[in-house]
């Protein structure tokens, strides 16, 4: 046997490979080669090169991950049913995909291991074609690729820009049709971006609330149109397996509430299962700096991820993007201001015109944990009349303020954090600071950089230079935690998935955060709201009118 090792892969390919992350992709990419030619399916075992325990570079690491072997394969099979068309994911991008499918003539099933669909946000954006520069609109793919360190490939990023409106008008006709609490917020949310770079575009956003409300209610609707027209819809049926007749993806086998279900589908199956930010392992492997983060959303296990690996496909190669923010504690037009930011122990710890999004990488640490408050004082409104974002006034913060007595309309009650006092002492013992003295001695040493019009200690432009010197004092305690983990499996400009040599796999589809490289950065880009939904949307619409027309 010389230079091969139990998987049948050279040393040289694996060196090609790179380390154990080749590894995980013999791991998959092999399996197909083990499989009969009949329709099964796919399956594999670790090998003894994947056993022992690693540490290298402060990375632990016991083998081969799981979830890059593939479980022996389910023969037990209680039932079969057969399909044009079969989506696994009821949420943002499936449920959309199971609608548009059909619409296309499709028989289609539509698979949730939950007992409902599921979805989280407000807001999803796509480019009204008709009102916009199409030269400001390319110049927009640009910047978020930009966005993307140039990671992005280019061509998905296309088709949300040309079909974006059209599928979200689309999602919101159809979800309203059965209820769906959702309407069209025009070009509101975009304003700034659009005004700041010049731009002649406008856009159809879809707004699903107010809170609590989400997305996930646009889309139990969005479901229940979906069944009207015909799609058979199986809820709490995990999906476990992809079925391959060959190189081809024919089908896929869930767990029903009787046993085992082989769901076979002619024309394809549509991957859109969601993120992978509760498999901790996966998680600790693509994503190590999230060690201290809370999740906010639960059951997100990469089911979808590691289908499409079993089967052949293969992870984006680069670094995954994710998405921490925290809307909920004070106004999100707010977040972005560069008022004053501290940890929890009181110190100032960023050039605070630095976005949201990316703070999560300065609170990465076991103390920090995501939590940083904005201070500001009475004179706010003034102070920050000109800079970017949108002015919430005091009356109009008592909304999120869980001391006043105000109508909570529009908020999770339990996610309010904004407090104001009469002295900075308080306003720390509120913001929960655990160290009084040092929060009073930064906004000290701030207000005397503020007198200088210099920030010498972190270099923040002078506009933004304002005293916090004027009680009462204001502070908005965020929590950044996972909201999602935006990188996947590599696909093709039709989503059609890729194995690890880059050809398509016949049969097999991913959309949504279940696919990749639409991002590439190290955190989400909030350039434009409601890109995420906008996303799920428009690839759903795309896929599943394109696999049900087949």
């Amino acid at each position: 046997m010389g230079g091969f090792n139990k998987s049948g892969v050279t040393r040289r390919d694996l060196f090609k490979f790179g380390g154990i992350a080749a590894a995980g992709v013999m791991g998959a990419s092999a399996l197909s080669a083990c499989s009969p030619n009949e329709s099964t399916a796919t399956a594999g075992t670790a090998t003894a090169a994947n056993e022992g325990t690693t540490t290298a570079a402060g990375h632990t690491r016991t083998g081969l991950p799981s979830f890059l072997q593939a479980p022996e394969p389910i023969t037990d099979i209680a039932e079969t049913k057969e399909f044009d068309v079969v989506v696994v994911g009821a949420g943002a991008a499936g449920v959309p995909a199971a609608l548009s499918a059909a619409e296309a003539g499709a028989k289609v099933a539509l698979i949730q291991k939950e007992a409902t669909a599921i979805s989280q946000g407000n807001t999803g954006s796509g480019i009204d074609l008709t009102k916009s520069d199409p030269a400001d609109v390319q110049n927009l793919v640009s910047v978020l690729i930009e966005e993307g360190q140039h990671r992005t490939k280019r061509e998905l990023l296309e088709l949300w820009a040309q079909h974006g409106g059209e599928a979200v008008k689309w999602v919101i006709e159809r979800s309203a049709e059965s209820g769906g609490p959702i309407i069209d917020q025009g070009s509101q949310q975009q304003a700034a971006t659009i005004a700041k770079n010049g731009w002649t575009m406008e856009f159809v956003t879809s707004f699903a609330g107010p809170k609590p409300l989400t997305a996930g209610d646009a889309m139990r609707a969005l479901a229940e149109t979906a069944e009207k027209e015909g799609v058979e819809i199986f809820y709490s049926t995990p999906a476990e397996q992809l079925v391959k007749d060959g190189d081809a993806v024919t089908g896929v086998i869930a767990k029903g509430s009787n046993g085992y279900i082989q769901f076979n589908a002619s024309k394809g199956v549509i991957i859109a299962t969601g993120d992978y930010q509760n498999d901790e392992e996966m998680s600790s492997y693509y994503l190590p700096d999230l060690a201290n983060f809370t999740r906010k959303q639960m059951n997100k296990t990469g089911d979808g991820h590691k289908m499409v690996i079993w089967a052949g496909g293969a992870m984006e190669p680069i670094n995954h993007t994710k998405m921490l923010h925290d809307f909920d504690a004070g106004p999100a037009s707010m977040c972005d201001m560069p008022f004053l930011a501290v940890k929890n122990n009181g110190a100032r710890f960023v050039n605070e015109v630095v976005e949201m999004s990316l703070l999560n990488n300065y609170l990465r640490s076991a103390e920090d944990q995501g939590w940083y408050s904005q201070v500001f004082d009475a004179n706010y409104m003034e102070q920050a009349a000109d800079w970017p974002g949108k002015l919430y006034s005091p009356e109009e913060l008592a909304l999120y303020m869980p001391e006043e007595d105000a109508d909570r309309d529009g908020v999770f009650k339990d996610l309010i954090r904004t407090f104001k006092a009469d002295t900075l002492e308080e306003l720390a013992e509120k913001l929960e600071i655990t160290d009084t003295a040092a929060f009073v001695a930064t906004v000290e040493r701030y207000n005397e950089l503020v007198a200088s019009g210099a920030d010498e200690d972190f270099g923040k432009p002078s506009q933004y230079l304002k005293p916090i010197d004027t009680p009462p004092y204001y502070g908005i305690h965020r929590w950044l935690r996972v909201s999602a983990l935006c990188s996947g499996v590599q696909v093709d400009e039709n989503h059609q998935c890729l194995n690890t040599e880059g050809s398509p796999i016949a049969g097999l589809y991913a959309i949504g955060n279940c696919s990749g490289e639409f991002y590439g950065g190290v955190d989400y880009p909030m350039t434009i709201p409601g890109l995420s939904l906008g996303r799920c949307y428009t690839e759903g619409y795309l896929v599943g009118r394109t696999v049900g027309a087949l």
